[in-house]
């Protein structure tokens, strides 16, 4: 696993991937960064996949900054097409996405400016499922003006423990961090937060329905933000829709559960 950057409208986007020649599959993060899909990019690569898990503008290790209008769902999903562009990766795309990220991957597919072949969510706000109290409290801008970055970091190392379900080492939770000791990221992190609005993904339900593109979900069934009954939903709503679950997991399976999570992707994705 290595890390890269490309730009994108002149700005650095960093991402984590591995191999070269393989189907490229997009891997899009939410609330946190490419941080979460570090457990499974070496196992997709030696799977016969190249992994391309990217950091949104002003998150993670990626330039610039998201303001509350490029930080919507609509203008994420914009900005990944922009990125597949400068990749160079070829139509029909491969597409999975975590958290909010799973809510960007939603929108390319039902936005149809591109083809997207087969789309995977792991643990993705789906329906109303979001924003969940932890991110919603940062849609008030008195709130996001008041917090320090040391508050911030704080609540970030909250929920990513929290989100992790299994004891973090010191330099595992501080690696997760890392970013948003940067006044830049936190602000990007708060912009994403404030734009995080459900109507997204409801509005994406009828496009969902009508497509016959194979879809996967991966979940980890203990996840206290994403409960797996929204999967189970989803995969008896939408068409070719298959749920795998992931037992003693959270809301980053790949996290406890790496192998399961990958071999179920590779699976999908390689069919």
């Amino acid at each position: 696993m290595i890390r890269r950057s490309v730009a994108v409208d002149g700005v650095h986007a960093s991402y984590l991937t591995a191999g070269e020649e393989s189907p490229l599959v997009l891997l899009l993060h939410g609330t946190y960064w490419s941080r979460v899909w570090a457990p499974v990019v070496d196992r997709l690569a030696e799977a016969g996949l190249r992994p391309v898990a990217v950091d949104f503008p002003g998150c993670g290790r990626s330039e610039g900054e998201l303001t509350l209008e490029t930080a919507a769902v609509p203008a994420l999903a914009a900005w990944v097409e922009r990125f597949a562009g400068a990749l160079g990766a070829e139509e029909p795309l491969l597409v999975a996405g975590h958290d909010i990220g799973g809510a960007v991957a939603q929108h390319l597919l039902a936005a149809g400016r591109l083809e997207v072949a087969r789309l995977a969510l792991v643990n993705s706000v789906t329906y109303d499922s979001w924003p969940v109290p932890g991110v919603a409290r940062f849609r008030d801008p008195e709130v996001v003006a008041a917090i320090t970055t040391d508050e911030l970091v704080e609540a970030r190392r909250v929920a990513v423990a929290k989100a992790a379900a299994r004891p973090l080492t010191a330099s595992e939770l501080e690696e997760y961090l890392s970013p948003w000791h940067d006044l830049r990221i936190g602000r990007s992190w708060m912009a994403i937060a404030g734009a995080a609005d459900s109507r997204y993904t409801l509005d994406l339900l009828p496009a969902l329905r009508e497509s016959s593109a194979p879809k996967l979900l991966v979940w980890g069934v203990d996840d206290e933000f994403q409960p797996v009954t929204y999967a189970e939903r989803l995969a008896a709503e939408v068409p070719a829709c298959t749920l795998v679950r992931v037992p003693d997991a959270g809301h980053i399976p790949m996290e406890n559960d790496p192998d399961r999570v990958a071999g179920a992707l590779a699976g999908f994705f390689l069919s």
